[in-house]
């Protein structure tokens, strides 16, 4: 029996939102994933740990769309899938929301928010955006996450990093993504705005949308994580509940647990 089997998680929802068996990737001689596992339980917090090198980002780029495993496969409710591009990963319900955000920092809220969706209506048979529609919608956006933004007209630039966090994350739902890729979401980010970027985690489980976290912080991991995969040198060592875990007991399974066969 593998880890990742030994460690199933009991209590853990049943249905899988998402799952990896052997992706393998390989960049010229270096082998960035040699045969990687996750399985991703829907409605909960999935945390992707491990060593700089370890794979994460390489598996990330694989479910989202971004490059395509030499091998292994992805499946998405049960069903396999093949990812053209991050389009098609967004079809099937998975957007990722990058460690730059990929914000436009002198737009409005409401317009990043509709970025590449924008309502509009015609008139005399041209195409008008439909402004008040946008802006009201966005305020419902960010009303669901528990935001105290009011002003959707504001520029981006203008938000403290948890704020606009809740936006790019509000982009995500606007596409009706239910999985979420959050890629080092508190990075350079003070104690009250990584207070607030966690909140917003909890509340996407809450209204059962699944979370797949990045993250080098172990605090923060324990913190929202219901489970966590580890990463090393490109296999999967380790799945199992984050229940019992501190931030110490985790850093040290990271760098200990299948360190012998890396």
């Amino acid at each position: 029996m593998s880890l990742t089997d030994a460690a199933a998680a009991p209590g853990l929802a049943t249905s899988e939102a998402l799952r990896v068996r052997g992706a393998t990737k390989t960049y010229g001689a270096v082998e960035a994933l040699r045969g990687a596992d996750l399985t991703v339980r829907r409605g909960t917090v999935h945390a992707v740990c491990g060593d700089n090198g370890a794979g994460k980002s390489t598996l990330i780029k694989l479910i989202s769309g971004v490059e395509a495993p030499d091998g292994g496969e992805i499946s998405v409710d049960g069903r396999p899938v093949h990812f053209a591009d991050p389009h098609a990963a967004l079809a099937a319900g998975i957007a990722t929301i990058h460690q730059d955000l990929g914000l436009a920092p002198r737009m409005a809220i409401y317009q990043n928010i509709f970025m590449g969706s924008e309502l509009t209506r015609r008139i005399l048979g041209v195409p008008v955006l439909r402004r008040r529609a946008m802006i009201a919608r966005s305020a419902e956006f960010l009303a669901q996450l528990n935001s105290a933004i009011t002003d959707m007209t504001v520029p981006v630039d203008t938000l403290s990093g948890g704020q606009r966090q809740a936006v790019a994350i509000c982009r995500a739902l606007r596409w009706k993504a239910e999985t979420i890729i959050m890629d080092e979401p508190t990075a350079a980010l003070g104690v009250r705005e990584t207070a607030q970027v966690l909140a917003l985690i909890r509340r996407l489980r809450e209204q059962g949308v699944t979370v797949i976290l990045i993250s080098h912080n172990m605090a923060d991991v324990v913190a929202v994580a219901d489970s966590v995969t580890i990463l090393r040198a490109g296999r999967t060592v380790l799945e199992r509940a984050t229940e019992g875990l501190d931030a110490d007991s985790l850093s040290h399974l990271i760098l200990f647990v299948g360190a012998e066969a890396a």
